[in-house]
């Protein structure tokens, strides 16, 4: 046996290693039979120390149950110490607590850790899964591009300067777009790649400057098509990696009903907490806040917290204002139903009747609390959102081994942004609805629907995808729209309009988020658990100190000067 040396007790004539490898823990045994060599050469043993060992398998007197070797111990007859080491600077074991900065910078050390290597390991599994699924399904795994020319995405490009062409760059792919749907004009029917992407953004838990996406398209398929393909590869997943067997199809909602009835166009179904309209109850109320919310086309919306009463103390609400204000909401309105009666954060507006009339519309029960929240509807949707899943979690309603899948469907094809611009809500080669068209041209563009899709999981959006526009005038009318000239358009996607003179194909295809999907699938909170080497928040990689400063020549070979920016 092989490995390092997790923890060496030694008991004068009696010495006890736990051999660590990626499978586990052993426990050896050196005692004093084998001489004094060996056993003075077990006693200088230490964490970490890389050994081997040659020995009898024996059963243990003391089993621990604990470990999967626990029943039995080996013998030692013979170590070999290949290296030692220096005290690591943070403990190889699951339940170490370090920090986790300490953690990404010794990342060599940390995925020595059981659970890591585990993992790593479950990620090779899911991967496995797909390439075998979707090579029987008659996809052709394609490389695409890494080097390729900077187009708007909705993210910022990483860009690459170019030594032969100076002053020119290339980008790193957020996405294989517009490569895949070349592929689709070349013949290659379906395709998939184990892609990496990149975009330069604010880091959060579940995102990072590079990710890995499945990517796939597939040619003269519809969304049913696509839809269809997706479960069958879920199921199988849960399946093998997870032991689950999962129901099909999933539940499909439109992107209207996952606003209306969660706040989130990836609502979590795990707990029944749905949005309230309150709208009606409140027009002719004495609340300032809700009628001026009202009378400037917003709305008033609330969620029924069941049992909530006796948990939301004065200090957890306070709390969570706080944070709803972080979604653009100015204040959070509190109803309980105790008791002792009815109390609220707005009772010297309301009659107790009118209070009663709220927590009626919201079905509450004694010990139930509603919050309400009045804005724009984006923002009471943003709030309520994020507020349902948050008390959730604090009434322990969100089991991780508990997956409820779905699909979103029906996106708006637009969306405006703060300054009033169109702009596409997924991209601009996603089809709209094509019995919808008349609806560019009467003023209700913002009302047109796209044939897009999304697969949620828990809460998360584990991918999305769109039938794509294969028809040349179409793709320029929605360029147009969004307020391309047809020089900008011929100067970002050029290559793509030439190809579509040659017969494209109808098309559809779909991503999933490689990184969220492990993370999920495992109970992880952050995608840096089942990342090998991932960068930290600050998008730095704290093993090789990524990004750094370059030599000034290879700096003149590019034709690049750097301006600090204070």
């Amino acid at each position: 046996m092989n490995g390092w040396v997790a923890k060496a007790r030694s008991l004068g004539s009696l010495v006890f290693v736990d051999l660590r490898d990626k499978s586990g823990i052993t426990q050896i045994t050196f005692n004093e039979d084998l001489g004094d060599e060996i056993l003075d050469k077990a006693k200088s043993l230490r964490s970490e120390y890389v050994i081997g060992i040659k020995g009898t398998v024996n059963e243990r007197s003391s089993k621990n149950p604990k470990i999967s070797t626990g029943d039995i111990e080996v013998f030692a007859e013979e170590l070999v110490i290949y290296s030692e080491a220096m005290t690591p600077p943070i403990y190889v074991k699951d339940d170490d607590n370090v920090d986790e900065n300490l953690r990404l910078k010794y990342r060599y050390l940390d995925l020595r850790k059981n659970k890591m290597q585990r993992n790593l390991t479950f990620r090779h599994r899911v991967v496995k899964c797909a390439r075998d699924y979707y090579d029987e399904n008659g996809f052709t795994e394609v490389e695409t591009p890494i080097l390729i020319k900077s187009t708007p995405e909705g993210a910022r490009d990483y860009i690459v300067p170019s030594r032969v062409k100076n002053g020119s760059f290339y980008a790193l792919p957020q996405s294989p777009q517009l490569f895949k749907q070349l592929l689709m004009v070349s013949g290659t029917d379906r395709y998939v790649q184990i892609a990496k992407c990149f975009r330069d953004e604010d880091l959060r838990a579940d995102r990072q400057p590079e990710f890995t996406q499945i990517d796939l398209e597939m040619s003269f398929a519809d969304e049913d098509t696509v839809i269809e393909v997706q479960e069958g590869f879920l199921k199988r997943v849960m399946k093998e990696v997870k032991g689950i067997d999962i129901q099909t199809p999933f539940p499909r909602l439109t992107w209207t009903e996952a606003m209306e009835r969660y706040g989130s166009d990836k609502p979590d179904t795990r707990f029944d907490i749905e949005l309230i309209k309150l709208n009606d109850v409140v027009s002719d109320c004495n609340f300032e806040v809700f009628t001026k919310a009202l009378a400037e086309g917003g709305d008033v919306r609330g969620i029924c917290v069941p049992g909530g009463a006796a948990e939301f103390s004065r200090k957890k609400i306070d709390k969570l204002v706080e944070e709803a204000k972080h979604y653009g909401a100015k204040g959070l309105v509190w109803i309980k139903d105790e008791e002792s009666g009815i109390t609220s954060s707005v009772s010297k507006y309301f009659t107790e009747e009118e209070l009663a009339n709220i927590l009626g519309k919201c079905n509450a029960s004694k010990g139930d609390i509603v919050f309400i929240v009045s804005d724009k509807s984006k923002v009471v949707f943003d709030t309520l959102g994020f507020l349902r899943r948050k008390v959730a979690g604090m009434l322990g309603l969100l089991d991780d081994n508990d997956f409820k899948f779905l699909w979103v469907v029906d996106f708006p094809m637009f969306e405006e942004d703060e300054e009033g611009n169109i702009k596409a809500m997924h991209h601009p080669f996603t089809q709209p609805k094509l019995d919808e068209l008349y609806k560019l041209d009467n003023g209700q563009i913002l009302d047109l629907k796209a044939n897009a899709y999304d697969i949620v999981l828990n809460g998360v959006e584990l991918g999305g995808g769109s039938v794509r526009i294969h028809d040349r005038e179409l793709q320029a009318k929605m360029f147009n729209v969004l307020g391309l000239s047809d020089e900008e358009c011929q100067e970002k996607f050029g290559f793509l309009i030439e190809a579509f003179k040659y017969g494209a194909p109808p098309h559809a295809g779909l991503a999933y988020g490689l990184d969220r999907l492990v993370m999920l699938l495992l109970g992880e909170k952050s995608i840096r658990e089942v990342i090998a080497f991932p960068k930290n928040a600050n998008a730095e990689c704290p093993v090789c100190e990524a990004p750094a400063p370059v030599e000034e020549e290879q700096l003149n070979e590019l034709g690049i000067a750097i301006s600090l920016n204070n």
